[in-house]
């Protein structure tokens, strides 16, 4: 069993530098500032605002509605965002490596506190993953049902419990062995295509996700226009149905939405100029998405009321617009640009999520073989699949409600142990070289962090239980393999054992 100390030894940034250039486990650096921002812009924009606003507007799962007053709860996560997106800046710019958050939180606070937050970017990456591919699977089938007439049978874009929920007859679909194939076929099939994009190699995977990125915004600017044309002032009456409470579990809720810019950070390793492109990309990526999501949400609530989005709230968009009986070329539109985007961000988050099993590898917390690159594409290759397997299994069959939820109180963990990080890099290392720097002292890092525990508290307390649950399981694999095959704990040992020897 490891002591204390153990547990909270920090690995020095030029220890984690140095480790980034072994052989065998180097990624290529062939991004520039344009594709980190689209990559940012990319993960952001996607199942959030197509899908997760109209649950906040509502509070389908909370029971306490935002109503119009939602565009203050985007207001209200842009700035806890904005303060830990200042953090990010400031470590991706002084540690480029792959890891994101685990990596910062090993170089600050230790190999447990890393494994902890590397263990709660699973909820962030691959269970996010796993909602947004639901999502998009459900706009997927609008768009083909707006283009094509075609209407894919539920038991085939439903996952079992949504199904049951729905009183549909179990006994109606096909059967397997006496049970009932019943399964989102359409989002496993995104995530196993996208995988294999991604074993192709980075460079390849940004510049499909630039194309994605411009054409999903053009799109967005469509809707916008639609939503002015169809505003009714009284559609913002009452403009706060849920009071402060309701804003406050909105942005809680719609924090989903704003997931992403982070992501940026996992693709440092392989960014040509870091220092300078993270902040770039980290920064830019989520100004542009907070102006973009604002306009949006006026757009929506002021085209149809609140109250009709109950039943709705997988496709708002669409059902804003047939409310106002808008043409069916422009729903066939909106659901294009709801599938562009969500495949961007399943496209990103596959991205990160196999990075963060390569750096956990690579410091021996987890099997080498994860660590492994493919020879040919410098890619990770083994992560990169096992993750969008797993991911293609839970998204054929999970529940986008439950999925979105955990990933949120997920990230927000992980966006506090960023913060604390950079105040605690302050302290202990002043004089080490910062190409970027968040402003105001301490201050930045110290409201990103009452923002980020601020927005915690509006998630239920089933949510706290699974998430308490989900590090009890880590803690176990951890003290099971990781602490035992630690790189750092080995080379300490080694350190030691010649001056042990009489």
């Amino acid at each position: 069993m490891p002591s204390w100390r153990e547990l909270t030894r920090v690995k020095s940034v030029d220890a984690i530098l140095a480790e980034s250039k072994t052989r065998g486990h180097k990624l290529s650096r062939v991004l520039g500032a344009m594709d980190v921002t689209m990559v940012g812009i990319g993960a952001v924009i996607g199942a959030g605002i197509f899908a997760m606003i109209g649950e906040a507007a509502v509070g389908a799962s909370s029971g306490t509605p935002a109503g119009p007053a939602l565009v203050v709860s985007f207001l209200l996560t842009a700035v806890a965002c904005g303060f830990t997106a200042l953090c990010y800046a400031e470590l991706a710019a002084m540690v480029p490596i792959s890891g994101s958050a685990y990596t910062y939180s090993y170089a600050t606070l230790g190999e447990l506190a890393a494994w902890i937050i590397g263990w709660d970017l699973i909820l962030e990456y691959a269970i996010g993953n796993v909602a947004v591919a639901i999502s998009w699977s459900g706009y997927f089938n609008e768009l083909l049902r707006s283009v094509c007439g075609l209407d894919m049978p539920l038991w085939l874009r439903l996952d079992y419990r949504s199904f049951v929920q729905r009183g549909l007859d179990l006994a109606a679909v096909p059967h397997v062995l006496g049970v009932p194939l019943v399964l989102n076929l359409p989002a496993a099939a995104i995530v196993a295509a996208l995988t294999v994009l991604l074993v192709v190699g980075v460079k390849e995977s940004a510049r499909f996700n630039t194309v994605m990125v411009l054409f999903k915004l053009a799109i967005l600017a469509v809707f916008i226009g639609a939503g002015i044309h169809y505003f009714k002032a009284e559609n913002w009456t009452p403009f706060a149905p849920g009071g402060w409470r309701g804003i406050q579990v909105g942005a809680a809720t719609i924090f989903f939405a704003y997931i992403g810019f982070d992501a940026v950070s996992t693709v440092a390793e392989e960014t040509k100029d870091p220092k300078r492109d993270m902040p770039i990309g980290i920064i830019g990526s989520l100004a542009v998405c907070t102006v973009i999501y604002i306009l949006v949400t006026v757009a929506l609530t002021g085209m149809i009321p609140f109250s009709e989005l109950r039943g709705k709230i997988a496709e708002p968009l669409v059902a804003g617009l047939a409310y106002n009986h808008a043409p069916a070329w422009l729903t066939a539109l909106v659901a294009l640009g709801a599938v562009i985007a969500n495949t961007a961000v399943l496209l990103v988050f596959q991205l990160g999520q196999p990075r963060i099993f390569f750096a956990m590898s690579r410091d021996g917390l987890l099997p080498p073989y994860f660590a492994s690159v493919h020879p040919r594409f410098k890619t990770p290759h083994v992560t990169t699949i096992w993750t969008g397997v797993v991911v293609g299994l839970l998204s054929a069959v999970c529940n986008i409600d439950e999925m979105a939820s955990l990933c949120n109180i997920g990230t927000l963990f992980a966006f506090v142990l960023v913060c604390i990080g950079v105040v605690i890099l302050r302290v202990k290392d002043p004089g080490r070289a910062r190409p970027f720097r968040a402003p105001g002292g301490l201050l930045a890092p110290l409201l990103g962090l009452g923002f980020c525990l601020y927005l915690m508290l509006g998630l239920g307390l089933t949510n706290w239980l699974r998430f308490v649950g989900w590090l009890l399981v880590g803690l176990c694999i951890y003290f099971l393999y990781g602490a035992k095959r630690s790189a750092l704990r080995s080379a300490r040992a080694c350190e030691v054992a010649p001056s042990a020897t009489p």
